[in-house]
């Protein structure tokens, strides 16, 4: 049985608290054992040397339900709901535009039909503005 030192043996414990609670500092808070070994700030080979460890993680890993896993779920239903919604959001948005394009056609239409109704010539006064040159299209 290889040993570590308690010191290092201690970061590990501490990292493991930390990642099994889901409050990881230095990881995305993944239960692996390359984070158990960055979240304690030790290498690989050291961590591998510290056989206590390794077993009490291995058995926290394998009989906990993971918090963040549950987290993750919710997040995966809640993203699906939003993207329904999107969807029907945009459908209805479809369908406005359609109906304002029917009803600027409609407008055009009886625009004309006023003109032609009035005459071909305007028979309003327009009178500009002081101070403004007209624009030029």
């Amino acid at each position: 049985m290889t040993t570590v030192s308690l010191e290092t043996e201690k970061k590990l414990r501490d990292a493991m608290q930390r990642l099994l609670a889901g409050r990881s500092k230095r990881t995305d808070g993944r239960l692996t054992k390359a984070n158990l070994h960055v979240e304690a700030g030790v290498s690989r080979a050291t961590m591998n040397r510290a056989d206590a460890v390794i077993a009490e993680w291995n058995t926290a890993v394998g009989t906990r339900t993971v918090p963040r896993d549950s987290q993750v779920v919710e997040l995966q239903e809640a993203l699906t709901k939003l993207k329904r919604t999107n969807a029907k959001l945009r459908q209805r948005n479809t369908e406005l535009e359609r109906k304002n394009q029917a009803a600027v056609t409609v407008i055009a239409e009886l625009h004309a039909q006023l003109c032609a109704a009035r005459g071909s010539e305007p028979t309003g006064t327009v009178t500009p503005l002081q101070g403004r040159q007209p624009r030029r299209w």
